[in-house]
């Protein structure tokens, strides 16, 4: 895929397995992804992934979706895309091996260029992503793409890689690390964090759901939630961490951010954030000094929804999902909007940013929105 001198030229199916990561900005895992492709130098537009389908039957269904919602995606942007590169990304299970997951995603990505190709943007590369090789369900040159599959470049050594670190952007967690920082904590923290939040929610949500109440109780959440980001803005996030694996370094510093916020503190946070005029509150948190510590309270709360709780959580995730594409994080920003409609397909705001996220729309438009609503309040 080549463009203009000045950009990276990808011409063979080792390296545009190579250059995924880069293409979305983590590395994905257990995925679907489709990358609209515009003129003739091949220049990359539109990204969509999605989790692949545990039921083979939904296959189909699911490549028709996919399909349409990059066909949309593009044309919001004005760029509808004139090709497509569909990845299909699986560890073995069992003991498969790397061909035998090749062979059983197959169907899967057949669907894909299919349900492409009805609507006008054929598939230019195919590729399986598995066991740290790649295989073309197009290509029949054995050289260029073996029967057992062309082992992946080493990390940070691709034409892609090169560039980007020239260009200073650095890669390094997988999707599966991105999305834990948001999962729930451990069965043993669990326990004690779902008694805390029954007793907030006897204590918290009677005064929530009454115009009485209410406009105490927010003050109450928010004002915990200041007083809480205070508190992580004097413990600094730990960039000593950072010399380690990008997974290290988030447990590590997840890690230290829950130690922060006691059981009691996120139970009342959690509850008050299902309050829709205190969730806006708290998204006004999104830039300067404030950003860093509210992003980490936001990913801190969302382990704390666990067990009858965990669809709780489809408000802090949103709003980590909110920070992060504030400040430029559009890969975690993805995930996170992508985990919360995971909970919550119908949550107005994940769907609003994630849409908007998607389309590659400025997040300043909305940052002013919530800089004028903090203002006239004073």
């Amino acid at each position: 895929m080549g463009g203009s001198a000045d950009r990276v030229a990808l011409r063979s199916p080792a390296e545009l397995a190579d250059a995924l990561p880069y293409l979305l900005g983590y590395h994905p895992d257990d995925s679907v992804v489709l990358v609209g492709v515009h003129g003739d130098s091949g220049r990359f537009g539109c990204r969509i992934r999605l989790g692949i389908p545990t039921v083979t039957s939904e296959w189909p269904e699911a490549a028709e979706q996919l399909a349409g919602c990059l066909l949309a995606a593009g044309a919001a942007r004005g760029q509808r895309p004139d090709a497509v590169l569909v990845y299909v990304c699986q560890e073995p299970l069992g003991a498969e091996g790397g061909r035998g997951a090749m062979e059983r995603l197959r169907p899967l990505a057949l669907s894909l260029v299919s349900a492409c190709a009805a609507r006008g943007m054929p598939v230019r590369e195919a590729l399986c992503v598995s066991a740290g090789r790649f295989w073309s369900y197009g290509c029949r040159d054995g050289d260029c793409c073996p029967p057992d599959g062309g082992a992946l470049a080493p990390p940070g050594t691709s034409v892609l890689a090169a560039a980007s670190a020239y260009a200073g952007i650095r890669l390094g967690a997988s999707l599966a690390e991105l999305t834990a920082r948001l999962g729930p904590l451990g069965a043993g923290r669990s326990r004690r964090q779902e008694r805390a939040l029954d007793r907030a929610s006897a204590e918290l949500l009677p005064a929530l759901l009454t115009a009485a109440g209410r406009p105490l109780a927010r003050e109450r959440v928010l004002g915990l939630a200041g007083r809480l980001c205070r508190r992580y803005r004097a413990a600094p996030a730990l960039t000593g961490a950072a010399e380690g694996s990008a997974g290290a370094a988030f447990r590590l510093q997840d890690a230290r951010d829950d130690a922060i916020l006691s059981d009691e503190e996120a139970a009342v946070l959690i509850l008050g954030l299902q309050d829709r005029a205190t969730r806006d509150r708290a998204a006004e948190w999104m830039e300067g000094p404030e950003a860093e510590p509210a992003l980490r309270l936001w990913r801190a709360l969302s382990r704390r929804c666990v067990g009858a709780y965990r669809e709780h959580a489809v408000a802090p995730i949103t709003l980590a999902g909110w920070v992060a594409w504030s400040c430029g994080d559009e890969p975690a920003a993805r995930v996170a909007f992508g985990q919360a409609l995971a909970l919550d397909p119908r949550y107005r705001f994940a769907l609003l940013l994630h849409a908007a996220c998607s389309r590659g729309a400025d997040p300043e438009m909305l940052r002013k929105c919530l800089r004028r609503q903090r203002g006239e309040r004073g």
